[in-house]
């Protein structure tokens, strides 16, 4: 016996309002069996625990700009490292920070390119090795093949440029945020120049240290995912009056680095 009419538009309406759950579910194992392949190649033999409220990660739900997703991570007791990982990126390890004795790793921002819809997985490692991940779903495409800015020439020529904002005021033993920006365009090997439609050859930062006289505050290794012109707010405590050195290395093995005084020259006022 075959449906009625109004059967049928029953059974259409009901696969019309099931078929996003399905697709939504379908996405979901997707993403799980992506997240259990990069957890065994990134950290073999390594357990990955709940975040437990050790880590939370933040990003926009959707991206304005997927070439400039501003990331704020945030941890609520001391942490030896962070790791980020962009699940579908092509190089999913955007990341990865080791903070030493001079730092106070409670709070990490900075910004990254997202080339496809995709989990952002934030793992804190703690003092005693374990492994604890927060998770964040990103609205964002096309990334990592965005343009790294309008003038590749002038890209180039400021290079290497860094600077260094103090946020909040300087007391001697108290932790403090610091924000430093470093010009550099991060071509990935993925953006055409719009002038001669040839990819621009891959040319980012790998490493980039962090020193409060002579004491570590970070190192950070990155690859591809690193947004143009990186700009990173971190937290160190000055127990003196010093200098905030930074070193930075790209992978064409170009070493820029620079010295910045704490707390620096005021401002000029009137």
């Amino acid at each position: 016996m075959g449906l009625s009419k109004s059967g049928v538009m029953v059974s259409v309406l009901l696969f019309a309002v099931l078929q996003p759950a399905f697709a939504d579910d379908e996405d979901a194992q997707e993403r799980a069996a992506r997240w259990k392949q990069l957890q065994e190649s990134i950290f073999p033999k390594r357990e990955v625990l709940d975040s437990g409220g050790i880590i939370t990660v933040e990003a926009p739900p959707r991206a304005l700009d997927a070439a400039l997703v501003p990331v704020e991570l945030h941890m609520s007791s001391p942490v030896k490292g962070i790791y980020l990982i962009i699940d579908d990126n092509p190089a999913p390890m955007a990341a990865h920070f080791v903070f030493g004795p001079r730092a106070d790793p409670r709070d990490l921002k900075f910004r990254v390119r997202v080339n496809a819809y995709t989990n952002i997985h934030a793992i804190a490692e703690t003092q005693d090795g374990k492994l604890h991940a927060a998770t964040k779903f990103v609205k964002a495409a096309g990334g990592c093949s965005a343009p790294a800015g309008s003038d590749e020439a002038a890209a180039m020529a400021d290079m290497g440029r860094m600077k260094l904002r103090l946020l909040g005021e300087f007391n001697a033993g108290k932790p403090m945020q610091a924000q430093l920006m470093i010009r550099h365009p991060n071509f990935n090997g993925m953006q055409m120049n719009q002038v001669t439609r040839m990819y621009t050859p891959a040319r980012f930062i790998r490493t980039i240290d962090a020193t409060y006289n002579g004491g570590q505050v970070f190192h950070m290794d990155a690859d591809i995912s690193l947004a143009t012109d990186p700009v990173i707010t971190f937290g160190f405590v000055p127990h003196e009056k010093g200098q905030m050195t930074v070193v930075a290395q790209d992978s064409s093995d170009a070493r820029f680095d620079h010295s910045f005084d704490v707390p620096g020259t005021p401002a000029p006022t009137g």
